[in-house]
Order: C-alpha cells, then sequence, then structure tokens
C-alpha cells in the first residue's frame, strides 16, 4: 500500500460540522505554528461557510484570518473550498466577482483551491478553475457524490472528464453525506486512477459510521489524499481523526507525520472546547446517523431540519418531512445535497409536509426550476416545472453569463458609504452586501467584548456561538448591550442562517414601501394576511392603497434559510402593513390587511 498524504480540516470543515463554524481566529493561532510543523500535505482554513459566519456573527474579518493564518503557517499549503460560480455565498456572482475573488484569495494565501458546484454542472466551475490557474494555484476539481437511480460509475466518469478538460491538477471525490461505501470508494478510485491515471483525494465525513473503513478501500484503490481532523475536533458530522487514521492505515501514513505534536494540539482542542465552545457542541452532531443512508440527508441537514420543526412546533412531523426529501430531490432532478441544494430540498419538502405539495413554494425552488442555479443531474418533473414556468422555457445557458458586472458598483457604492478601507472590503460587500454593512459598520465603531469588573457576578451566554461573559453587579447590566440584536434566534442555535439565494438576474427597480407599518390589530380580521411561519419580513412588495390581483405577491418572508412570497388570497386593495423590513414573526402574527 502506497503512502498516503493528509489533508487536514480541522480550522474549516471540522469546526463548520461540529460547533457550527464558529471556532475563533484568536483560538486558532495559538497551535497554528505547531500544526504547521506536522507535516501536513495541506490544511483546509477556509471557504465553505467560515467566511459568512466570521462577518454575521464572530464579528471578525475573513480576509484578517486568512492573513493571519498566512503569517503563522509558513511550510504547509493552505486551501480553501470554493462553491464555483456560488464563491463562498448561496447564490451565482458576475465573472468579475469571481475572478477578483479568486485573485485576492491566492494572494493573501491560498494555494489550493478545492473547486465545486452543488449540481456537478461543470460550466458553473469554468470561471473559478480557469483564474486559479492562471495566478499559479494547484486546483482540486470537485465531484460532489451522492446517491440515486442517475449515479451511477459512468456518470461519475463523465464529471471526471469534464473537469480533466479543464485541466484540473486533482480529482476530489467529495462525499459531504458520509454515502460512499468502502466498495464504492474502492470501484470509483480505481477506476479514475486505472483510466486517466490523475491524483486523487477522498474527502467523506464520518456521520454514517463507515468513513474510516471508506478511506481504507480508497487507499487500497491507490487515493493519492484522505481528510482527515484533529481529534477532538473530529468524528460525528466531521472527518475521521488523523489519531484513529494512523491506526488504520499504518503503512499508508506512515512516520511522516509528528504524533506528539498532533497529541499537543489534541490536548488544547480538548481544554478550548471544554472550555468555551461546549454550547455549540450538538449530540446530533456526534452520534451515528443512520438515516442518512435512506434519505440521504447530510449530518448538518438533519439537525437543521430538526431546529426548523422545532421552531414551527411540528416535530411530531420528522418522519414524514425525510420520507418526503427523496420525493422533492427527484422532481428536481436529484441535486446532489450540498449548499445551497441541500437548503433548497429540506425546506420544501417541510412546506411540502406543513401545507401540502407545492401549495407553497420557495423563490429558490422557483429559480431553480428556471435554471438560473444550472442544469440539473436529471429531468425536473414536468407537472412542477409546468406549474412554475408555466409555458416558458428555462434557460440553457450558463447562469453567470446573465449576470452584468458588480466590482465597480460595489466599489462605488462602498466608497459613498465610507466604509472601504482595502479592496477585499469590495468583495465581501458584493457577497453579502446587508451583512457586511453591518460588519463594517461594527468594524468602525470598534465595539469590543466589554471588561467585567472583578468583582462582579460572572456568567457566559452564546448568542449564535459568540461567547460572552456577563457581569451582575448590583443592577448594572449594561455589559448586554453589547450583544448583538438577533431576532428569534435561540441562544445556541445549532447551525447558522444561510442568506436566501435569490435568482442571479439584474436586480428589479425598487418596491414602493410604506414610510412606517401601521399598529397590529389586536385581532385579526377575516381580510388579514398572516404569517404561515416564523420569519422575517425581507422585502415589501405593495403599498397602502395599491390594487392587488390574487395570487400576487404581497411581501417575501426569509424562513428557513428560502424565501417564501406570501400571495394575496383575493382581489382586493392593501389597506394597512402592519410590519416593515427587516420585522422578526411567528406564526399567525398579522402582516397586511386588505380591504
Amino acid at each position: 500500500m502506497a503512502m498516503v498524504e493528509i489533508i487536514d480540516t480541522t480550522f474549516r470543515d471540522a469546526h463548520q460540522s461540529l460547533i457550527a463554524t464558529r471556532l475563533r481566529t484568536e483560538d486558532m493561532l495559538p497551535i497554528a505554528e505547531k500544526m504547521d510543523k506536522i507535516g501536513f500535505y495541506s490544511m483546509e482554513v477556509w471557504g465553505g461557510a467560515t467566511f459568512d459566519v466570521c462577518i454575521r456573527y464572530l464579528k471578525e474579518d475573513p480576509w484578517e484570518r486568512l492573513r493571519l493564518l498566512r503569517e503563522h503557517i509558513r511550510k504547509t499549503k493552505l486551501q480553501m473550498l470554493l462553491r464555483g460560480q456560488n464563491v463562498v455565498g448561496y447564490r451565482h456572482y458576475p465573472d468579475d466577482v469571481v475572478e477578483k475573488f479568486v485573485e485576492l484569495a491566492h494572494k493573501n494565501g491560498i494555494d489550493i483551491f478545492r473547486i465545486f458546484d452543488a449540481l456537478n454542472d461543470v460550466r458553473n466551475m469554468e470561471v473559478a478553475i480557469r483564474k486559479a490557474k492562471d495566478v499559479g494555484a494547484e486546483v482540486q476539481g470537485v465531484i460532489a457524490y451522492t446517491t440515486g437511480k442517475i449515479f451511477t460509475l459512468e456518470y461519475y466518469m463523465k464529471k471526471v472528464e469534464e473537469l480533466l478538460q479543464l485541466d484540473v491538477d486533482v480529482i476530489t471525490i467529495k462525499d459531504m453525506a458520509g454515502l460512499l461505501t468502502p466498495k464504492k470508494a474502492y470501484e470509483l478510485v480505481r477506476e479514475i486512477k486505472e483510466t486517466y491515471g490523475v491524483p486523487v483525494n477522498v474527502h467523506t465525513h464520518s456521520t454514517t459510521g463507515m468513513a474510516v473503513a471508506t478511506y481504507l478501500k480508497a487507499v487500497e484503490a491507490g487515493a493519492d489524499y484522505i481528510d482527515t481532523a484533529i481529534s477532538p475536533l473530529a468524528f460525528g458530522t466531521a472527518q475521521p481523526g488523523i489519531q484513529t487514521i494512523w491506526h488504520a492505515l499504518p503503512k499508508a501514513v506512515g512516520s511522516h507525520l509528528d504524533r506528539e505534536l498532533i497529541h499537543e494540539v489534541s490536548r488544547y482542542l480538548k481544554k478550548l472546547l471544554e472550555e468555551k465552545y461546549w454550547g455549540l457542541l450538538h449530540k446530533e452532531a456526534l452520534m451515528v446517523n443512520p438515516y442518512v443512508l435512506k434519505y440521504q440527508v447530510p449530518g448538518g441537514m438533519y439537525s437543521n431540519l430538526i431546529a426548523q420543526l422545532k421552531e414551527m412546533n411540528a416535530l411530531d412531523k420528522l418522519d414524514e418531512v425525510l420520507n418526503e426529501i427523496p420525493r422533492v430531490r427527484e422532481d428536481l432532478g436529484w441535486p446532489p445535497l450540498v449548499t445551497p441544494t441541500s437548503q433548497i430540498v429540506g425546506t420544501q419538502a417541510v412546506l411540502n409536509v406543513l401545507f401540502g405539495r407545492y401549495e407553497r413554494i420557495t423563490n429558490e425552488v422557483k429559480n431553480y426550476i428556471k435554471g438560473f442555479y444550472g442544469r440539473p443531474p436529471a429531468e425536473i418533473n414536468p407537472e412542477l416545472k409546468k406549474l412554475v414556468l408555466g409555458d416558458e422555457e428555462p434557460i440553457t445557458v450558463r447562469p453567470g453569463e446573465l449576470l452584468e458586472p458588480r466590482l465597480g458598483k460595489c466599489r462605488k457604492e462602498l466608497e459613498e458609504l465610507g466604509y472601504l478601507q482595502k479592496e477585499e472590503d469590495v468583495l465581501t460587500y458584493c457577497l453579502f452586501p446587508q451583512v457586511a454593512l453591518e460588519f463594517f459598520r461594527v468594524r468602525a465603531e470598534g465595539i469590543r467584548k466589554p471588561e467585567i469588573p472583578k468583582t462582579a457576578q460572572k456568567f457566559r451566554v452564546y448568542v449564535d456561538g459568540v461567547e460572552f461573559e456577563v457581569g451582575v453587579e448590583g443592577v448594572d447590566l449594561s455589559a448586554l448591550r453589547y450583544l448583538p440584536q438577533i431576532a428569534g434566534a435561540g441562544a445556541t442555535a445549532p447551525v447558522p442562517s444561510a442568506p436566501s439565494a435569490p435568482a442571479p438576474v439584474p436586480a428589479p427597480a425598487p418596491t414602493p414601501v410604506p414610510s412606517a407599518p401601521s399598529p397590529a390589530p389586536a385581532q385579526a380580521s377575516p381580510n388579514t394576511v398572516t404569517a404561515p411561519m416564523p420569519g422575517k419580513v425581507v422585502r415589501i412588495l405593495v403599498s397602502e392603497g395599491q390594487e392587488v390581483k390574487t395570487g400576487q405577491g404581497l411581501l417575501v418572508l426569509e424562513a428557513m434559510k428560502m424565501e417564501n412570497e406570501i400571495p394575496a388570497p383575493k382581489d382586493g386593495v392593501v389597506k394597512k402593513i402592519y410590519v416593515k423590513e427587516g420585522d422578526a414573526v411567528n406564526t399567525g402574527d398579522p402582516l397586511i390587511e386588505l380591504g
């Protein structure tokens, strides 16, 4: 058995999978130099959800994180996970944004780009791959592994061929849900190696309990790289721990890793989890989950479904939702369940169970069917396509071709707002406009955690993964004013809420909104449209006094990470609007009254 190189995921996928991506930069730096000396081929430290979570919850600059890690990690290659045309977001971005992001990521320290597309539509990976090659980076072209009647060995080999035509350096088999069995891993790796002779990397998760055996067979078949993490930030929904793997594969892993340094890092991580992040480590993330094999649901998606159904007081519907997910997936042409398609499919399954099949369809599902996410692996259910599109046809071009360049506009807007400090800020704003502005405001004000008087009673609270040490001295609770205002969020939400994925087309003209909402009535009238589920009002599409037709959109409610357009139940005139954009609402709250 030949030696296999180890790619470490501790600073990215491991904590994304286990503690909702909440590991702070300040907790990475003390062990970064030790990890640099261990002997890993590379360390995955960036991409995925880390960018979003840094600015949304941790109030850290992700670019600064990358620069600091590069300063401390000089020998080992750094790599990131890039979602193709989605970059690190949840929708498609224009080509100029994708290219500039790759350029600046490489400039700030990324040596290897692992590039994937949620639909395995290689067209959505082209721009990122070509740019990464242009700047001299190493490129791992990804096939997102999943199961279903169309996902044969021939299907995956066709994708490998398409990626190799783009001159990728490595083929990565990305098994995000732990569905790759040892036998299938052996067959797929051997076929790629024998047919093309290209280096192969295998990435899996321990969610279903098969990961160590899967790696064993993959390495026997000739895999060149496997992904592991350092226990205790390993296993569960993360990657297997390297301390276990070197015993399972003693000849392959060999003696090129410094085991004593790994032990030191492991002891540090154990203490860190116990003292700072224990409230974020949920039992669902640690338990072997057999449902994944039956329903193809990744571990993070499963625990997120539980949280969503709890919020809607519908946890008793979990089994129905799990049964509905494969049906929705088949209706949508069998998309692999990885960001953002996992959110798209999962949320629509919940809505189907609670309100009837496709009685409520999220904007993201509509955009998916229109072709704005790319080409589905198989045909979409004709009846569902007809329901959404009518007589229209979905687009057939690469979705990115329809998008106007954004970099210049973003730079101008940011300059006018007075927040532009460096070129990277333009990218942050392009990718997450609303979240970025709040982050820039916090950065400009220099808000930091307040010092707690030594004589005060101290306790810790966690808000969306951010730890605060709060002191109580008499009635002085002034420190609490620094807590972020997270409307409707629990103290330890298991996963970060993802921004919605609007259609990748030029933005429509602003819609009229009232200057202020009307006060809500004590009891809603029969003509009042109420919230069908908890969520946040992201757009109001009408104004008071406006005539509306049955089915016309009144407002857009962001719920379960997706955008839901609330339609008018009848013809009428908008009499009162009880909410404003940004408001959090619960089920049954009045939204709009029609006259």
